[in-house]
């Protein structure tokens, strides 16, 4: 599982990816923010937009990683971390490893898809070429209480 581990500057990127969530909700999407930094600049900022899209992969993550690839000019998203305000799923783990991103911060865990130690642990696979630094629970009521809200709000 991710160690706890936080940085000054943490925070501040993770308030950056809570304000990407709370976008997401503009078309009725998953409030999930994903912000990618590198020498204390964003170069990757995106929220889900799956309904926006109707695309299953349109997810913060790899919206994210896909600006900052563009923004660097490569696929390796090389000395950068990667702010998600959930868990990251098998498939944005899985991305993340193949973008070769250093270090992963998120929020809230995702009991039910988590892919960073809670179902899977993509980003922790001894055998996978690549394993980020994972550090998790930074500002985790947050990020927690706008996926409650929003879900609440549809039963």
């Amino acid at each position: 599982m991710a160690a706890e581990r936080f940085f000054p500057r943490d925070e501040h990127f993770m308030r950056l990816a809570v304000r990407e969530a709370q976008r997401a909700l503009e078309h009725d999407d998953v409030p999930i923010g994903a912000v990618i930094v590198r020498e204390g600049e964003v170069i990757g900022s995106a929220h889900n937009e799956r309904e926006l899209r109707a695309d299953p992969t349109a997810h913060a993550e790899v919206l994210a990683l896909r600006e900052a690839s563009r923004a660097l000019g490569s696929w390796r998203v090389l000395e950068s971390v990667l702010y998600v305000t959930l868990e990251p799923c098998a498939m944005c783990a899985g991305a993340i490893v193949l973008g070769r991103v250093p270090r992963v911060v998120y929020g809230c865990t995702d009991p039910k898809a988590g892919a960073a130690g809670s179902v899977l642990d993509v980003l922790g696979e001894p055998r996978l070429n690549h394993r980020p630094e994972v550090a998790g629970g930074l500002l985790a009521g947050e990020c927690a209480a706008l996926l409650h809200e929003f879900f609440a709000s549809r039963r």
